[in-house]
């Protein structure tokens, strides 16, 4: 009589359960996604805030119209980033005191350029749009032009992917690629004895 392995198909369910389990919280993740992005869609047009100074993580005033004064520019960074006419260069990121405080609390997209030039920027008052960042959670996006550089693309809650449906397809394919392959070894194992 033919038994099944117990090890190998315990851990082959276990793998393909887990796959499964995954392929369903990427559909989950999707519905909050959308949930978030249509949160972010409503408030663009909403009136200005003020520039936070404790951030919530759970409550970013993302895509928020706001103001601050950069009052001391530490440091500059260049980025790859679009100008409003779409077209790709670099976008230059100033980290700014926004006070007396010690260490920079803002972090400010200030313009665009065709090459990755250094550019001289002193700080002062920034009106813009509030974007996500990696690093600080928030950025402001000027909306002006600064110190002859060209103004950035406006950040958009339709640049934020949603790919948590093919993330799922992926681990659902995964699931049933495993099973395939555990089912077809099994059949050459019941065969060759």
């Amino acid at each position: 009589m033919n038994r099944l392995p117990v090890i190998p198909t315990f851990l082959v369910t276990l793998a393909v359960a887990t796959m499964i389990g995954l392929g369903i919280w990427q559909l989950q993740r999707k519905e909050q996604k959308e949930v978030l992005l249509a949160r972010y869609e409503s408030a663009v047009g909403l009136p200005a805030v003020a520039w936070p100074t404790f951030l919530d993580p759970a409550a970013l005033p993302l895509f928020r119209r706001s103001s601050l004064l950069c009052a001391r520019v530490v440091k500059i960074e260049t980025v790859s980033g679009s100008n409003a006419a779409g077209k790709a260069g670099f976008a230059h990121v100033a980290s700014c005191r926004t006070s007396a405080a010690d260490g920079p609390d803002a972090k400010v997209a200030f313009g665009w350029s065709e090459r990755p030039q250094a550019p001289k920027w002193g700080g002062g008052p920034v009106v813009g749009i509030i974007a996500p960042d990696g690093a600080q959670h928030i950025k402001l996006v000027s909306t002006d032009a600064v110190d002859g550089l060209e103004i950035l693309a406006e950040p958009s809650p339709r640049q934020i992917p949603n790919n948590h449906l093919l993330y799922a397809i992926q681990w659902f394919i995964f699931a049933a690629a495993a099973t395939i392959i555990y089912v077809l070894a099994l059949r050459k194992r019941i065969n060759a004895l």
